[in-house]
């Protein structure tokens, strides 16, 4: 087993890696002392294909658990399921030792982690990311958030777990749209700051889409140590440090958004975010073509989108507007300026945002 502490003083926590680490999560727990009773949160197909299995864990190790569903799509970042989720926790909850386990991918581990900074002025959970992109990416460094209609994450807290299990295993069972959506946030890793990943990812495309286990573990293991390190700088994201996790997620976020959250997955999104970040950076010669090239390349090897199509520029223009990572009105990019470098940059001109995006898109 690989063990990633994440050091934040009283707020550090292990990340436990490990395939098959599932059937050890109770006396991972046990160990860890939060309480006798569990709320496991998560869909109603990873009901059925992990929960059970990890009730069972839990169980040997004394801890009781129930297991509440909500909607296997952005949707349950409402705050309609917020509201209902605790509704339904609050009345397990009688007299009970009780801490949170979020079993599922980043909307759930993004609702599980808001619901615990919430109720009574914040619980203990856990994390168990069960897609790519949670395991390296979401799961960890403690943002938590439900969506409004008009932007992502406009409502959030930072709450840390305490702890994350992460079972490179359960990719195995993943739909490929999935799969690669979590690749997406590999190259944004790899651009950001990791050279040798990015050349790793291009010249190892057959292993890692087949998740050959030796490739998976290298990849999950590098891009958590990097997030970890990032995060221990700059937790909330004060310094401009973690900041930079943020490349492509300025106008990926958008894409969602103006997409009603069913036109394009967060990886996906988060694609076409990168392309045109880096159009930018091109356009503001700061960045050089032939990189501009190598990540479009990159990313169009994993049979992720490099085009926006059938969205409205307006829409996307008047999400972007919403983007909360902006600071008195100013716009904040994260710009590559070589591979496995960024800087952050403000105030980009609406008008190189809006020629960057028709570049990559057919939007009307």
């Amino acid at each position: 087993m690989k063990i990633i502490k994440l050091k934040l003083k009283e707020r550090s926590y292990p990340i436990y890696i490990e395939e098959g680490i599932i059937a050890k999560s109770g006396s991972l727990l046990r160990r860890l002392q939060l309480g006798s009773d569990a709320a496991i949160i998560t869909n109603q197909y990873l009901e059925k294909k992990i929960g059970q299995r990890l009730k069972g864990s839990l169980k040997k190790y004394n801890i009781s658990s129930k297991i509440y569903t909500v909607p296997d799509s952005e949707k349950a970042k409402s705050f309609r399921h917020c509201l209902n989720l605790i509704d339904k926790i609050s009345k397990y909850d009688n007299n009970k030792s009780l801490f949170l386990i979020a079993l599922g991918g980043g909307v759930i581990g993004d609702l599980t982690g808001f619901v615990a900074s919430i109720y009574k002025r914040g619980i203990a959970y856990i994390q168990i990311p069960t897609t790519l992109l949670a395991q390296i990416d979401s799961a960890i460094g403690g943002k938590t958030a439900i969506d409004l209609p008009i932007a992502k994450n406009l409502i959030g807290a930072f709450h840390q777990p305490k702890a994350v299990i992460v079972d490179p295993g359960l990719l195995k069972s993943l739909p490929k749209r999935q799969l690669k959506a979590g690749l997406a946030e590999i190259i944004k890793y790899a651009a950001i700051k990791d050279k040798p990943l990015f050349s790793f990812l291009k010249n190892n495309y057959k292993k890692i889409i087949s998740l050959d286990k030796k490739a998976v573990e290298l990849i999950e293991t590098k891009c958590i140590a990097i997030k970890t390190r990032i995060v221990e700088q700059d937790e909330k994201e004060k310094k401009g440090i973690r900041t930079i996790l943020n490349f492509g997620h300025t106008i990926g976020h958008a894409i969602e958004s103006a997409g009603g959250y069913n036109k394009y997955n967060h990886g996906e999104a988060i694609s076409i975010g990168m392309i045109c970040a880096a159009q930018i950076s091109h356009n503001l010669k700061l960045l050089r073509e032939e990189n501009l090239d190598k990540i479009i390349s990159l990313v169009r090897l994993y049979g992720l989108p490099t085009r926006i199509k059938g969205i409205a520029l307006n829409k996307i223009m008047s999400s972007l507007a919403k983007d909360k990572k902006f600071i008195h009105g100013r716009n904040r990019f994260v710009l590559p300026v070589e591979i496995g470098k960024v800087k952050v940059i403000s105030n980009i001109p609406q008008d190189a945002i809006r020629k960057a995006i028709l570049k990559h898109g057919s939007c009307y």
